[in-house]
């Protein structure tokens, strides 16, 4: 690890020495940006990856958009959202909506758009979750449309942050797709965007798997930006190079310790704090992040507006790790002799930065007496052994946390994969009957204040029992060549920002 970095290091100072700091090989009328795996769709509805979501956001607005601070929906296509009943909203339409080719958004457009995928035969991946939510979407009229409701539901205005599609296949966001391959896709400007227009014509989007490669490609000239993209212990290499600026900001995305509480060990809560009291996360990211990351108590970022302070912050205490692990029939075999308490197996991706994590938290729990072996595999391999339990510790990233119901998808006994339910979030197999009743109501709570409270107290419920160890929220970290302005970080890291970036 350290040799390849040296190297990538090297490289870096030879590419920089060889260029001008003003060279700059990116069209002016385009926005160059690199990203680490194909889009295969922009088409909302069958949207299979991180990525293919972010394009589906650029080229198919929805009703609404959870891009703000505070993860609170802002109006987009809707010109306003107000209940019609307890199972009913309605949706009047902005007037001025328009597609990419000059047609006008109506509620037809948005009926077709949800009830495609609420038939029996849908396909798309959201069919379930809008199945489950919605039973009948129809237009009212030209510009209205109406939402019924399976039951009362909180999460409605954010859940219609979905792209809407016409029956021609037209978008209503702020690019429109020019051509999608294996290696890049290539957006244009929609003329008809109705919001802020984007300010560089042309977007084209390259995949380029290899870390090194997209930072040799940003600091040689060769692209305009990076988000997310880059490892953080290599952003430092390049902080003072000339060409390249780099801004970063809080972000919604927690990375989090899996702990199997199914596991005959893992499943004593005991075992599950003194795994978090062992930690020393401030190290991890002042070592490996730079300082671009802020400690986690839960799922919601401190930003969010449902984030819950006074919950249990698990700060490194050996003693009390030691302690707990005693009561919970771990003793240590001999004293601060070799041999361990315990053993975990600890899965990771095949990153080499993650297993650079992974092993370095297997060092801090070595000091409690706990071994772990740390073995990485490819990634469809490690999540489908996630999915189905076999495992004991792992670590990963959530998706954007929008909205405190992630907590019910994450910690509702009914979402334990099974064989019905392959794909349910709650993959650690936690079961607690007060964090299902809460996360329950709060689905249907519809007074934010109230709603604020039940989830204060499913935050202090999870961060007591440590069904997963949240680890950190890494910043949105964003390189561009330093003639790239005005580009805006999102919470959620969507690339809606380039609309507002421009070429000096």
């Amino acid at each position: 690890m350290i040799a390849r970095r040296n190297v990538i290091t090297l490289m870096v100072a030879i590419v920089v020495g060889a260029c001008s700091p003003r060279d700059r090989r990116t069209p002016d009328d385009t926005l160059v940006v690199l990203i680490e795996a194909a889009m295969t769709s922009s088409d909302p509805r069958y949207a299979i990856s991180n990525y293919d979501s972010k394009l589906s956001k650029l080229v198919h607005a929805g009703l609404t958009a959870v891009d703000t601070d505070s993860m609170l929906p802002r109006l987009e296509l809707a010109a306003k959202v107000e209940r019609a009943g307890d199972r009913m909203w309605d949706v009047e339409l902005r007037p001025d909506a328009r597609f990419s080719d000059g047609t006008a958004v109506t509620g037809e457009d948005v009926a077709f758009t949800y009830e495609s995928m609420l038939a029996e035969d849908s396909d798309s991946l959201f069919h379930r979750g809008f199945t489950e939510r919605f039973t009948k979407v129809e237009a009212l009229g030209p510009q209205r449309v109406r939402f019924h409701l399976r039951e009362p539901l909180a999460t409605f205005e954010s859940d219609i942050d979905f792209g809407i599609i016409s029956r021609t296949g037209k978008g209503a966001g702020p690019y429109v797709v020019r051509e999608l391959t294996t290696s890049h896709a290539v957006l244009d400007i929609n003329p008809h965007y109705v919001g802020e227009k984007p300010k560089v014509p042309h977007v084209e989007i390259k995949f380029v798997r290899d870390a090194s490669a997209r930072l040799l490609m940003l600091v040689g000239g060769s692209a305009d930006l990076i988000q997310n993209a880059v490892r953080l212990d290599l952003v430092e290499e390049v902080k003072d190079r000339p060409r390249v600026a780099i801004t970063s900001a809080p972000s919604v995305i927690l990375t989090y310790l899996m702990l199997n509480n199914a596991d005959p060990l893992l499943k004593d809560v005991r075992v599950r704090q003194a795994i978090a009291l062992s930690l020393d996360r401030p190290a991890i990211i002042a070592a490996k992040f730079g300082g671009r990351a802020r400690l986690a108590s839960g799922l919601m970022a401190e930003t969010h507006w449902s984030y819950e302070p006074d919950v249990p912050h698990w700060t490194r205490d050996l003693p009390r790790a030691r302690k707990l692990l005693d009561e919970a029939g771990l003793v240590d075999p001999d004293g601060p002799g070799p041999r361990p308490r315990a053993r975990f197996v600890y899965k990771t991706s095949s990153d080499a930065f993650r297993v650079t994590i992974a092993r370095v938290i297997a060092a801090q729990l070595a000091e409690v007496g706990l071994e772990v072996e740390v073995r990485s595999f490819e990634f469809a391999t490690f999540f489908a052994d996630v999915k189905k339990g076999t495992y004991q510790i792992a670590s990963m990233q959530t998706g954007e946390v929008s909205d405190p119901d992630f907590y019910f998808t994450y910690y509702h006994s009914s979402r334990i994969p099974d064989a019905t339910n392959p794909d349910g979030g709650n993959r650690w197999r936690y079961k607690n009957a007060r964090v299902d009743e809460l996360t329950l109501a709060g689905r249907h709570e519809l007074d934010r204040a109230r709603r604020k409270a039940l989830y204060a107290e499913v935050q202090r419920l999870v961060a007591t029992e440590v069904p997963t160890v949240p680890l950190w929220h890494e910043d949105n970290v964003v390189l561009t060549h330093v003639d790239v302005q005005g580009y805006a970080i999102t919470p959620n890291a969507r690339l809606i920002g380039l609309r507002k970036a421009w070429k000096r």
